[in-house]
């Protein structure tokens, strides 16, 4: 695997309510997509080490759809976590910066697609985050 691609973003919300949007399914199913034609219809997480997340990503049209599935290899409550996609990784670190919270989610990239597509849309289902936490 090559080097790890990363993407954060700056919430202007406390930690702990970051925290909660982003490991919360109740959240998840509001955020967690790249483009306004997608949604995030279904979402599950047991944050535990070896406990399963699954996000179920679709086009709104009914055209295509995903299961994100990945299992966590480390927790940090509050503050950083890991999981296996796969045969892929990736780290997601919760950061304070004077009053904001810092969301940095480096990956391994995958084969097929070139990294700066995956760098965009990692990014932009990050700034939907950002935008979701931020509007409630």
């Amino acid at each position: 695997m090559s080097d790890k691609i990363t993407v954060s973003a700056s919430v202007n919300v406390d930690k702990n309510k970051v925290w909660d949007c982003y490991t919360n399914p109740e959240h998840i199913v509001h955020w967690n997509f790249a483009d306004p034609s997608w949604h995030c219809p279904i979402a599950e997480n047991d944050m535990t080490i070896g406990g399963k997340y699954l996000a179920r990503m679709e086009a709104k049209d009914g055209s295509f759809g995903f299961d994100f599935e990945a299992f966590y290899t480390k927790i940090d409550m509050q503050n950083s976590f890991s999981y296996s996609f796969g045969d892929r990784f990736c780290d997601v670190n919760f950061n304070v910066v004077d009053d904001q919270t810092e969301v940095i989610v480096s990956f391994d990239p995958e084969t097929e697609n070139p990294i700066e597509l995956q760098q965009a849309g990692w990014q932009a289902i990050l700034n939907n985050f950002k935008f979701y936490v931020e509007s409630l």
